[in-house]
């Protein structure tokens, strides 16, 4: 794959988070209050995203928000 190919295909992002059931663990206390913040065309983007949520909830140590890279799953070549 060349590098303009690269630079021009989209990679997805999924940011998601919730509150944990422990500081060791990464399973959430209640799965179907996941907060769902959006999927982004790029790391960038997500990271941004990612950060204003994970500020948001400094105050409470078992909110976790994660970025899983969609294109990965998409197309794992």
């Amino acid at each position: 794959m060349t590098e303009q190919t690269r630079e021009s295909k989209q990679l997805l992002h999924l940011v998601f988070g919730g509150e944990l059931e422990s500081l060791e663990s990464s399973e959430f206390k209640d799965p179907s209050n996941i907060d769902v913040v959006g999927i982004y065309p790029n790391y960038a983007q997500a990271h941004t995203a990612w950060k204003s949520k994970a500020q948001s909830t400094v105050d409470n140590a078992q909110m976790r928000y994660f970025v899983v890279h969609l294109h990965r799953f998409l197309d794992p070549a």
